[in-house]
């Protein structure tokens, strides 16, 4: 019995002091930290019972960077946890818009109100298929399979030295409110050739946080709809110029807001809170061709669903609340270009600014998690 209580008593001692030793040197070397502690170990094996330091093998983490883009069986939902999150300062008002605020506040005392804005927040509303946190309204008679489609490889291939995406307005000159409250002024004017507050301004946001992490990125600023009849012919014979300047571009983004207005003249602005500071509902669009809905060339319009189910997923992952049920609907626009091209509403006309560029910086922030697991060794 005593040369038990020996025994225990010194395999105390040895474990104590060995764990000191650890503490001490893992200031020194990271190695000399790994080496004693497999020695503690085995030293407490040779006093203690086997039993006490049994421990689950554990596995290598995946290098993110080296992560192999996805196969028809390997696509899974993204994981919020592996994204990277945003910094301290995503949330902040960038200082160019906090000044048209507080020039808007200080203009505000002779507005007159034209009508009422009602706050919004689209979920399932209209959506005739959900997968996971995905949801499609789908206006179509063709009923594609949209778990598989999810699933498979979108067609992109990220080479982070060369632009691999374009942003556009067609219409360039939507815009938004600059106050947050319950009514749109009388002499609000929708449209504005003022980058700083129409669509172009939204489009900054996520070619920032495209460029912060680290992807090239290009921005067609143009106004293409300084006659809104034939805009979308401008901004089709803009992109083709972009995509025969830049073979290596692969996914085009046409950012436009909508507008969501009832018969009483209230104005719907569709709003979700993300981290605790609104943003403008997103609601992605893409296309289809099938018999007897006029639209033509657009034989592979399910690579461009394939990819907007992805996008879908992952901001709905990272931010969820942000999207509203993807529409897809019997239209092509110009997403016939690539097999990654969508159209994107960002909030309506009764949004602010400010909630519309932080859904920009979202959107950005999402596709840049997304674009990831599409760089293979040969594309970096």
């Amino acid at each position: 019995m005593v040369l038990k209580r020996r025994l225990w008593l010194r395999a105390a001692v040895t474990l104590v002091l060995a764990l000191c030793a650890c503490f001490l040197l893992f200031a020194l070397h990271g190695s000399v930290l790994s080496l004693l502690c497999s020695a503690t170990v085995k030293t407490a094996q040779t006093f203690l019972p086997t039993a006490a330091l049994t421990r689950a093998p554990t596995q290598p983490d995946a290098d993110p960077a080296t992560t192999a883009p996805p196969t028809e069986t390997a696509r899974t939902e993204p994981s919020a946890a592996s994204s990277k999150s945003p910094d301290a300062g995503f949330t902040k008002t960038p200082d160019d818009i906090q000044a048209r605020i507080d020039a808007a506040k200080a203009a505000a005392k002779s507005d007159v109100p034209g009508g009422k804005i009602l706050a919004r927040t689209y979920e399932d509303d209209g959506a005739t298929d959900r997968i996971g946190s995905v949801r499609v309204k789908n206006t179509n008679a063709t009923k594609p399979d949209l778990k598989a489609l999810l699933n498979r490889p979108a067609d992109l291939a990220v080479n982070r030295a060369q632009p691999t995406v374009l942003i556009f307005h067609t219409h360039t000159t939507e815009t938004y409110q600059l106050l947050d409250r319950a009514f749109y002024s009388k002499d609000f004017a929708t449209r504005s050739n003022d980058s700083g507050q129409n669509m172009v301004r939204v489009g900054d946001a996520i070619c920032e946080s495209l460029e912060k992490a680290g992807y090239r990125v290009l921005h067609d600023t143009q106004i293409h709809d300084a006659k809104y009849n034939g805009a979308y012919e401008r901004s089709r014979a803009a992109v083709q110029k972009y995509l025969k300047q830049y073979p290596s571009l692969q996914i085009t983004l046409d950012i436009h807001r909508d507008a969501i207005q009832l018969k009483d003249g209230t104005k719907i602005k569709p709003v979700a809170e993300i981290q605790g500071k609104k943003a403008a509902q997103v609601m992605i669009i893409s296309g289809c061709q099938e018999d007897g809905n006029k639209v033509t060339d657009f034989p592979d319009w399910s690579q461009n669903l394939t990819f907007a189910l992805q996008l879908q997923q992952q901001m709905e992952t990272d931010f969820p609340g942000l999207t509203r049920p993807l529409f897809f609907c019997g239209r092509r626009y110009n997403m016939h270009l690539t097999h990654c091209s969508l159209l994107i509403e960002v909030g309506s006309d009764a949004n602010t600014l400010e909630e519309a560029v932080f859904s920009g910086a979202c959107i950005g922030t999402s596709l840049a998690h997304l674009m990831k697991t599409y760089e293979t060794e040969d594309t970096k």
